[in-house]
């Protein structure tokens, strides 16, 4: 696999996840198949390959679908049919991101807090239970929140002032920090949206 393919799949996460957070903040609802391989993606520690990440074949209709097709339209001539909010927060991800790697010690911070949320997942059928959004959840507020950068999420206040809803925000903002994360990891950069845009676009349109 290119490592533009390994990026576009990164970009796709960090998408679908600020796209997630733009409907549940509005609407109060978001689309648990577009969900459940994002907040899988912060407890899988040990993956085999980027793909895995994300539960595999990442194309198909049940796991990077939305973040792949709002990043074509980003990247491509379509970009105006993008939610505003969804382009701010793709790019506050990748800011705040930047900000938590030179910060060694919240790093660990999270990585103890993985382990530990993890452990608890053996206890739940599924990462999508309310317990286990209120871990990951917590774990944004104990750090991600502490840092002089902040993701404001702009929305329905009726929506985002219940505890369930705002800790179903904080968990996809931490998943999509995961996906920035690999972005970093695997060489992208925040000009590589403007200036490498043929190449990852030919990646993100690419069948295989």
């Amino acid at each position: 696999m290119s490592r533009e393919k390994e990026q576009t799949i990164a970009l796709s996460a960090v998408f679908q996840a600020a796209e997630l957070v733009s409907i549940l903040a509005k609407t109060g609802k978001v689309d648990n198949e577009s969900l459940k391989p994002l907040l899988d993606s912060i407890l899988m520690l040990n993956a085999a390959s980027t793909e895995d990440i994300y539960g595999g074949q990442w194309d198909c209709r049940s796991n990077l679908a939305l973040g792949r097709r709002i990043a074509q339209q980003a990247l491509g001539k379509e970009r105006s049919s993008v939610n505003p909010d969804t382009l701010r927060y793709a790019l506050s991800l990748i800011h705040l991101e930047n900000k938590l790697s030179k910060t060694p010690e919240m790093l660990s911070q999270i990585g103890q807090s993985i382990i530990n949320i993890e452990q608890k997942k053996a206890h739940y059928e599924s990462v999508l239970h309310d317990n286990m959004l209120a871990s990951i959840s917590g774990m944004y507020q104990d750090t991600l929140s502490k840092l002089p950068f902040r993701i404001q999420v702009h929305g329905d206040s009726r929506f985002l002032q219940q505890p369930q809803i705002s800790n179903q925000v904080r968990a996809i903002l931490m998943a999509g920090i995961r996906a920035a994360m690999l972005w970093r990891q695997l060489g992208g950069k925040r000009w590589h949206l403007i200036f490498k845009r043929k190449a990852l676009l030919s990646a993100l349109e690419a069948r295989h």
